[in-house]
């Protein structure tokens, strides 16, 4: 906070109502400071909201609550007591017309794939622990050297390039260092034989939590109690523009209406807040927002007679001659995510650009291309599916490219000059995390303009300690790191 203003002075405008937005909200609500949240959509949530249609409730994609964090953690508890709820895991690849387990089960994988095919497996694995491929450059090679090229080209290549968009040799090695860092067929075997050590592997964790109601059920009630404290939350309102000066944001015009205030954050997409940036940042700014990239995601929610239809929480779909790339069993997820017994909500995730025929095409096309493929996959009987409905999601997903770490850069460093201007959240800061990370860097926000001076963008590698609050030590910054999901940076 500037010495220049007073405590009671003090007034935030907060760009996004997704987890970042609100979660600051609620921790600034929680000091008594003064804010006001605005957000384009007509509810709150983003990418974590709960779609409702005909009373049924589906995710934009599953939305699992996992985390290390107990700061975290007691936010979630401290909304939704008794609705969190504790959930068993179950998730398969589908690869050839078989169901594997995921994570990979040995004695399973070899039932499935078959005794020649196994063996293939097995020499190709020997094969790359004795004569590695070096560099070991891309995800491509990473993994083949771990686990063999043929298990690669079975359980990784397929679906790792549907979601991305990129062929798995143009995806760095350090993303599938870091992402499935402890996953090997060393651990396989052991957790084969030794169940009880799965639970010191993420990868192998076999449950989580999940609000009765879906995700949406978090963020809306937080938006009730930041309401009732006197947060204003503006819906409908997108950012228009934001006034600047040297030493700092001025004001946010959202939805026609002039906001001012003390301290901004932003969890809106990074591309979005330089474009409205009013006086214009210069050109190289400009130029190196434009330059960040994202992925986009269509979710086909199907809805159809029957019960029980699959074990699933979701299904990978390895199969290339399917487009979906992943299924959600959403009644698998809570029984109150649909309020009709004997039918079943099926979401059916496509991965795309806006720029795509798949984006483009309408609401009727993309019900009818998740039909076929559900009757394809054989999960479902035609005669059994009653409707289906379409939610697009655009920038789901920052990619990490070639350009992109020296574009935030870039941007980073012109915004030093708006001191009180913070990011946070996954789009806000260009980072694909998982929303406990998302919430933690809105909650050190707040607390920046309550006084402290987090850096957040050191969050994930300098482990800091909060010195105020609930306890959240250096060992709690580290344990949030392993958690969270990497994006495959183009080599």
């Amino acid at each position: 906070m500037s010495p220049q203003i007073a405590e009671s002075d003090r007034r935030v405008v907060i760009l996004g109502a997704g987890p970042a937005g609100l979660t600051a909200a609620y921790e600034l609500s929680s000091h008594d400071v003064p804010c006001v949240v605005l957000e384009q959509d007509a509810v709150v949530g983003g990418l974590a909201r709960t779609v409702e249609y005909n009373g049924y409730r589906f995710d934009i994609g599953g939305h699992r609550f996992y985390t290390k964090v107990a700061l975290v953690e007691r936010i979630w508890r401290e909304i939704l007591g008794d609705d969190l709820l504790t959930r068993q895991r179950l998730s398969r690849i589908y690869y050839k017309s078989r169901f594997f387990r995921y994570p990979l089960e040995p004695f399973d994988a070899v039932q499935g794939l078959g005794l020649i095919e196994s063996a293939r497996c097995a020499l190709s694995f020997a094969r790359a622990y004795i004569f590695p491929e070096l560099p070991e450059d891309d995800f491509a090679t990473w993994v083949s050297n771990r686990f063999g090229r043929r298990l690669f080209e079975i359980f990784f290549k397929s679906y790792t390039e549907k979601v991305w968009g990129m062929d798995c040799r143009e995806i760095g090695a350090e993303w599938a260092a870091q992402r499935i860092q402890e996953l090997s067929v060393g651990s396989l075997l052991r957790d084969a034989l030794f169940p009880s050590r799965r639970k010191n592997i993420k990868t192998l964790i076999r449950e989580f939590q999940y609000p009765r109601l879906g995700p949406g059920m978090l963020w809306s009630r937080m938006k009730s109690i930041v309401e009732q404290r006197g947060v204003e939350v503006v819906l409908n309102s997108a950012v228009e523009s934001l006034e600047w000066e040297q030493g700092g944001v001025v004001s946010v015009t959202a939805g026609g209406k002039r906001f001012e205030g003390t301290n901004f954050i932003s969890s809106i997409p990074i591309r979005e807040l330089i474009e409205r940036l009013n006086p214009a940042a210069p050109p190289p700014v400009r130029a190196a927002a434009a330059n960040l990239k994202y992925r986009d995601f269509i979710t086909v929610a199907v809805i159809m007679r029957g019960e029980d239809l699959f074990p699933d929480n979701w299904i990978y779909i390895h199969d290339p001659s399917v487009t979906a790339g992943r299924i959600q069993n959403y009644n698998n997820w809570s029984p109150g995510m649909t309020s009709h017994p004997g039918m079943t909500c099926l979401g059916l995730e496509y991965f795309c650009n806006q720029n795509d025929h798949l984006w483009k095409r309408s609401d009727e096309d993309l019900i009818r291309l998740a039909r076929k493929e559900l009757i394809q996959l054989g999960l479902v009987r035609e005669q059994d599916i009653v409707e289906g409905a379409v939610v697009r999601m655009p920038k789901a997903y920052p990619v990490y490219d070639r350009t992109y770490q020296e574009a935030l850069t870039t941007i980073r460093g012109f915004l030093s000059v708006a001191p009180n201007l913070q990011l946070v959240g996954r789009n806000g800061m260009h980072r694909y995390n998982n929303q406990d990370h998302s919430m933690l860097t809105a909650i050190l926000a707040a607390r920046n303009v309550m006084g402290w001076n987090f850096d957040l963008w050191k969050l994930n590698t300098d482990a800091q300690h909060v010195e105020s609050g609930p306890a959240f030590s250096e060992q709690d910054f580290a344990a949030l790191e392993k958690t969270q999901p990497l994006v495959p940076r183009a080599v």
